[in-house]
């Protein structure tokens, strides 16, 4: 949780919302280019009034693989708001992304109340996709280990 941990720091250090408001842009500025072939409608997270996308690659130990997110929005505050979802579940274990609130890491960031709700929604759009990435991700790994057979 350190990332969260120094968005927290910074966020404390930002009284205004206005100046929230810019660091959160400026942490979707900071987001790695997404290659224009990954802006595939595959990719598009339904439920977002700008556009979205999202890709997840999954590595690691099979029974419970760490989830990689990138991403890219064609509005600079969604981007930033990507930008905070990464920092909360990317390179993260599946089981951890499933368990993990993010609704409870906005609200202390005090961004929830400040969010229009198309912007809350989306947001919930970008968690539940990713949370369903990270589900499949363990459904694969368990499918691919095959059934537990004794002496095999």
């Amino acid at each position: 949780m350190s990332a969260i941990a120094d968005l927290l720091a910074d966020f404390e250090i930002l009284d205004e919302w206005e100046d929230r408001y810019r660091h959160v842009i400026d942490l979707g500025r900071e987001l790695e280019p997404l290659p224009e072939a990954d802006h595939a409608p595959e990719n598009k997270v339904k439920g977002c009034a700008s556009q979205v996308w999202i890709t997840s690659e999954a590595s690691g130990p099979a029974e419970d693989p760490v989830l990689t997110f990138r991403g890219d929005s064609d509005a600079l505050i969604v981007k930033g708001l990507i930008a905070i979802a990464f920092m909360i579940y990317s390179g993260k274990p599946a089981r951890e992304i499933l368990a993990t609130d993010a609704g409870e890491i906005l609200g202390r960031l005090g961004l929830a109340g400040h969010l229009t709700q198309q912007r809350s929604n989306g947001f919930a759009s970008m968690i539940q996709r990713i949370k369903s990435d990270a589900g499949a991700a363990l459904q694969a790994s368990s499918s691919a280990a095959g059934p537990d057979i004794p002496g095999r």
